[in-house]
């Protein structure tokens, strides 16, 4: 598993040994039962309790990160409501190879926020370019003069001030609550990024608790609903502080003239967890469905870290398990797997199959535990998609895929999303209305079509 999760670079041709994906398979298989987080949260809690200590969730804040405000916000109401030590710690945007595009998320970051803030009764302004620098910096030195006890409201209003361009405001809270010199600050954002690679992390606006990690306000359900088992709710009679918003589908259902772009991989775990829900999403909703399958990043050349891997995957397991998605018989599909499938791609399309071959592999991969390197196993997603498995010995060769998938990419690129799965959803027009990443934006794309439709 280390070997498979290990930093990744030039494998557009990667294809690992039998024995490495059938090692990589069955541990993340393993890794990812709930018995096994079961017991791993079971594990814990012991020891928490042999040792005495309370407890402790570690926040993760980057200044310039939009997601980190949306976390922050939520600092002070997740210290009232549970019985927690919190520590949060500075840190600054990864400078390893877990984030490809380092501009295009950062853009994303502050986009995305804008939009789901309200679902989550946050707040966000329209900010589409980077904050000042100066201001950045002003903020970093406010933060790092902060105590335990005075870091979780600062961050917020700090935080309000900077992503609202006032100068003289940050100016005002660093005389009310201190700052730190610029050497001072910068000690402090280093110390917890080291902190966070040595836990295992790369990413802003993460919490951490128990030896799981929890992003942002799109992960914090997860976070109350673990403490709460514990018993460490001081409220349980209250709702969540930030449930995740509910997909609320528009009275009117026949939307035709809408569409919903669907950008796809066929290694990626969030893919899988998402795909037939958003095929369901569409068709509930009486809106077009227009797949746009792209290649998996690192056959394309992008490197992925261990920690990034093992982070996704085991997200993608909690993801999965929270929404019902038959998820975790994992039997890896990276390199001629996938190369194997997109090939008939332009063929199943082309029988009005294109959906079911892509529904057919991820689930085979990812829920069925079938090995689809081998003819027995594409056979069985070809079947299973309705497709004749003789008729798909004719195109087993093509290559038309190739440039069909970087066009989706670009496509995909152009539009300002950064990963897989993403949606674009276009009006009569053709026209964006909304262009959103991630499997847990559903509830998003929802509230824009009854905004539009209703």
């Amino acid at each position: 598993m280390a070997e498979k999760f290990k930093e990744q670079g030039g494998a557009a041709t990667m294809n690992p040994s039998r024995l490495e994906r059938w090692l990589t398979s069955k541990v993340m298989t393993r890794l990812s039962q709930t018995s096994s987080v079961k017991a791993r949260h079971a594990k814990g809690e012991r020891a928490r309790l042999k040792g005495g200590t309370s407890h402790r969730v570690h926040y993760f804040h980057q200044v310039e990160d939009g997601y980190s405000h949306l976390a922050a916000q939520l600092l002070m109401p997740l210290q009232a409501r549970y019985d927690i030590e919190l520590r949060c710690h500075l840190v600054c945007a990864d400078r390893k190879k877990n984030v490809p595009e380092p501009a295009l998320l950062a853009r994303l970051s502050r986009y995305e926020s804008q939009l789901v803030a309200p679902g989550y009764g946050l707040v966000f302004p329209d900010h589409p370019h980077e904050p000042d620098a100066h201001h950045v910096s002003l903020a970093t030195c406010i933060l790092a003069a902060q105590s335990p006890e005075t870091f979780p409201e600062v961050a917020a209003t700090v935080g309000d001030a900077l992503w609202a361009g006032d100068g003289a405001r940050l100016n005002h809270l660093a005389e009310a609550h201190g700052r730190t010199a610029i050497g001072q600050a910068e000690a402090a954002v280093e110390s917890g990024t080291q902190l966070r690679r040595e836990m295992k992390h790369y990413s802003g606006a993460m919490f951490y608790y128990g030896g799981e990690w929890y992003w942002g306000a799109d992960r914090f359900y997860l976070l109350e609903q673990r403490l709460a088992a514990l018993g460490a709710d001081r409220q349980p009679e209250r709702g969540l502080i930030a449930p995740r918003p509910s997909v609320r589908l528009p009275q009117q259902r026949d939307n035709k003239a809408f569409t919903l772009e669907f950008y796809a991989s066929l290694r990626s775990p969030y893919t899988a967890v998402a795909f037939d829900r958003t095929v369901a999403f569409a068709r509930d909703a009486g809106i077009t469905l227009e797949l746009r399958p792209v290649l998996p990043m690192v056959m394309r050349g992008v490197p992925a870290t261990r920690e990034k891997g093992m982070y996704i995957f085991m997200d993608a397991a909690r993801e999965a398990h929270n929404a019902g998605v038959p998820y975790g018989n994992f039997y890896d599909p990276i390199g001629d797997p996938v190369r194997r499938c997109y090939a008939l791609y332009p063929w199943a399309a082309s029988q009005g199959k294109g959906v079911e071959l892509l529904s057919s592999f991820l689930r085979h991969a990812f829920a069925l535990g079938v090995n689809t390197n081998t003819k027995g196993g594409l056979r069985k997603v070809v079947e299973a998609a309705g497709l004749d498995w003789t008729a798909a010995q004719a195109h087993r060769q093509d290559t038309t895929w190739e440039s069909l998938l970087e066009e989706n990419r670009l496509a995909m690129y152009q539009a300002g999303l950064w990963g897989v799965p993403s949606f674009r959803l276009l009006d009569p027009k053709g026209q964006a209305v909304l262009a959103v990443w991630g499997q847990d934006r559903l509830w998003l794309l929802a509230q824009k079509l009854c905004e539009v439709v209703d």
